[in-house]
């Protein structure tokens, strides 16, 4: 009876053992999980442009291992209204930037949702640099809305190895009311050190998602 009661209590201390380190795994694991929220600063916004309290959105999936956050930033303009929507995600595993890029092009897909109609020949694709370093993909698109109005959308993707976050930015503008032209909040929108998009009046480091916070 001992020789099995030692066996027992052999078996009760490894499976103890065991508890213990799946205790401590799963613990480093979720304290290893946090989501680092990627943020516009209110430096960078200034007084034309504010976070939208009411917008903001986030939930989690698979019993916490998967996370996400939205934030949405809009100008204060009535007449040419712009917005700019900011997803940071969370994943057991990141993303390629290939995965990355193709779910940044269907939430584009799902703008018609919210009135907004995109013209798929104007589509323009490429990469650049942010202010932080990160090398981003990008999609722009042209379109109108409901009102008949034109407006600028661009996607832009990364991934923040430093904060081990997924990063998906999604800008809108209207850029005309009837028959006016006014792109100054598109250009705040995309502008970069560089002028990347091509004139100078995209030459400016104030850009907001140039400016973008993830890490």
């Amino acid at each position: 009876m001992a020789i099995k009661k030692g066996f027992s209590d052999s078996k009760i201390y490894a499976i103890i053992a065991i508890v213990i380190i799946v205790i401590i795994v799963i613990t480093v694991f979720f304290s290893s999980n946090q989501l680092n929220e990627a943020i516009i600063q209110e430096q960078i916004l200034g007084i034309e442009w504010s976070e939208d309290i009411g917008e903001r959105e986030g939930g989690s999936n698979h019993f916490g291992l998967e996370k996400w956050i939205t934030y949405t930033y809009r100008n204060n303009e009535f007449v040419y209204p712009a917005y700019v929507t900011l997803t940071s995600l969370k994943t057991l595993f990141m993303m390629s930037e290939d995965e990355l890029n193709e779910k940044t092009l269907e939430t584009i897909e799902k703008a018609s949702d919210y009135g907004i109609f995109i013209n798929e020949s104007t589509k323009i694709s490429g990469l650049r640099a942010l202010k932080n370093g990160h090398k981003t993909r990008y999609t722009i698109y042209f379109g109108n809305n409901t009102s008949g109005e034109m407006i600028k959308i661009i996607g832009e993707s990364w991934n923040c190895g430093i904060s081990g976050t997924s990063v998906i930015c999604i800008g809108v503008a209207q850029v005309t009311n009837n028959s006016e032209i006014n792109e100054i909040f598109w250009e705040r929108i995309i502008s970069d050190k560089i002028g990347t998009f091509g004139s100078d009046d995209y030459k400016n480091e104030d850009g907001l998602i140039y400016n973008i916070k993830c890490h």
